[in-house]
C-alpha cells in the first residue's frame, strides 16, 4: 500500500507541474478543486505547456462541458466518466492518481480495477464537486 501511495503522490507531482501556467482563474480553479499543488503547467488541459490551442482530448472535454463555470465544466468532465486519452484509465482516476487524463503517455502506475476501487472508497468524483 505504502508504494502505490508513493506512486500516486508521485504521479499528482506531474499532474501539479501540467497546470502552472494555465489561464490564471481556471488554473487556479483546477489546482483548488482537484486537490493540487499551484506549481502545474496548461498540459493538464492544453497539448503546449503554456496553453492555448490546441487542446488534449481532456480539454476538449472540459469545453465541451462549459456551460458558465469552470469549476461545473471540470465536474461535469469527470463525471461524464471518460477515458479522453484513451490509455485505459478514466479522466477521474487519472485526477486521482495524480496523471494527465488528456495524454496517453501519462497514465497511473497501478491496475484500473484497484484504482478505481481506492477512488470509489475514497469518496468517488464526488471528491472533485464544485463548492457550494
Amino acid at each position: 500500500m505504502k508504494k502505490i501511495l508513493t506512486w500516486v503522490l508521485l504521479g499528482s507531482a506531474t499532474v501539479l507541474l501540467s497546470l502552472a501556467l494555465a489561464r490564471p482563474p481556471y488554473r487556479t480553479q483546477a489546482v483548488q478543486q482537484f486537490h493540487l499543488s499551484p506549481g502545474v503547467t496548461c498540459q493538464f488541459c492544453h497539448v503546449n505547456a503554456n496553453g492555448g490551442a490546441p487542446w488534449n482530448p481532456f480539454g476538449e472535454l472540459v469545453r465541451a462541458n462549459f456551460k458558465g463555470t469552470i469549476n461545473a465544466a471540470l465536474y461535469e468532465a469527470l463525471k461524464a466518466m471518460k477515458d479522453s486519452d484513451g490509455d485505459g484509465y478514466l479522466d477521474a482516476l487519472e485526477v486521482f492518481a495524480g496523471t494527465l487524463p488528456g495524454s496517453p503517455d501519462s497514465k497511473p502506475l497501478v491496475d484500473a480495477a484497484f484504482l478505481k476501487a481506492n477512488f470509489d472508497k475514497a469518496g468517488g468524483v464526488d471528491l472533485y464537486k464544485p463548492a457550494q
